[in-house]
């Protein structure tokens, strides 16, 4: 049996909610009514509806108030909503608007419109909700792909690292290191992904604790040098001369400055120089703000946003591709510690990863 449709009806007089049920009445749909804002916003913790048909003139809390409480909350913001009201003003629509309102309705409600309008809103959550349950499922499949891989990749690493630990002839060794060094890459980025999926889903613990920035970056530099080397780009670490302790989870920072750096050497052209520096502002919120610099083709205005998504790519250059998986988990390491990641040009040629936090 298909489920009815919801629809709440908000509105401090009791006729008002009559005049809505009898021009929706053949509809089918489930009507529920509620006298305040206050009280349709003490339900909303317990269950959803389809659709809010939304007052202005309530007492306590208006309907523009009420709406743009809903909104705010990313939970609730996806429930469309129709202000009803019977001041007919643009400075009204522009409010309602301005506090997130989907849709505006006047007084006296004309059935055939209020009809077409509840209809119209009811497609646009029913293809809200097909597109959620779409990416909520190719989460699910990339996190059991993962998982899956998890186990073959952990007999691939203690395969390696027992042939390394036997005998073996130079060149041998050298194969066997190659092989080891690609397998804790790979798994890096498995656990990436792992911590990634747990960020979206709001289970990831921080582990805070208290760490001298400068420090865990000369680790990380340190890390990097044989690479850089290898490629022939020079990576230079600007930090100032006093560091200063921070409370941080450092495992996750850890990361957050390896896919930073990783991108900036992939991107990176030879003889190139990628720059890691630090300020600690004093007369600011924030408490650090980081700068990783590199001299590639830079990244396109309409990818600087985009690229923090999971599943989007950008050219950076010939012959390579840089995946936003990296870049979504360093976005979603600073917000957790109350910062943002933006991305500017870096002149003459390149691109600025800029890390507030």
């Amino acid at each position: 049996m298909e489920r009815k449709h919801s629809v709440w009806v908000v509105d401090d007089e009791p006729n008002g909610f009559e005049v809505i049920e009898l021009l929706l009445r053949r509809e089918g749909y489930h009507l529920t009514y509620f006298s305040s804002g206050k009280d349709v916003l003490n339900e909303l913790a317990s269950s959803l509806p389809d659709v809010i048909l939304l007052d202005v003139m309530m007492p306590e809390i208006d309907g523009i108030e009420t709406c743009r409480r809903i909104k705010a909350n990313s939970n609730y913001k996806p429930i469309p909503i129709i202000i009803v009201t019977a001041l007919d003003s643009k400075e009204d629509l522009a409010r309602s608007l301005a506090a997130g309102a989907d849709d505006f309705l006047t007084k006296p409600i004309n059935g055939v419109e209020l009809r077409a309008r509840v209809r119209s809103m009811l497609r646009i959550k029913q293809q809200y909700d097909a597109l959620q349950a779409s990416v909520n499922l190719r989460r699910d499949l990339s996190k059991l792909v993962v998982e899956d891989i998890r186990q073959p990749m952990s007999t691939v690493l203690l395969g390696s690292h027992l042939l390394l630990q036997s005998n073996l002839d130079a060149k041998d060794k050298e194969r066997a290191e190659m092989v080891h060094a690609a397998g804790l890459e790979i798994d890096s980025i498995i656990n990436g992904l792992l911590r990634l999926a747990k960020m979206e889903s709001g289970k990831l613990i921080l582990n805070p604790v208290e760490v001298d920035l400068n420090e865990l970056v000369e680790v990380v530099v340190e890390n990097f040098q044989a690479i850089t080397n290898s490629k022939q780009i020079q990576l230079i670490a600007k930090l100032p001369q006093q560091g200063r302790w921070l409370t941080i989870d450092a495992e996750l920072f850890h990361r957050l400055f390896d896919n930073l750096i990783s991108n900036a050497i992939q991107s990176s052209p030879t003889h190139g120089i990628i720059t890691l520096e630090i300020n600690y502002p004093e007369e600011s919120v924030r408490k650090a703000i980081i700068r990783v610099t590199d001299e590639g083709v830079g990244i396109s205005k309409n990818l600087q946003q985009s690229i923090f998504t999971q599943y989007e790519s950008g050219s950076l250059i010939s012959g390579t591709s840089q995946i936003g998986l990296n870049l979504a988990f360093c976005k979603m390491v600073a917000e957790a510690h109350g910062g943002i990641i933006t991305i500017e040009d870096n002149q003459p040629q390149g691109a600025v990863v800029i890390v507030e936090i």
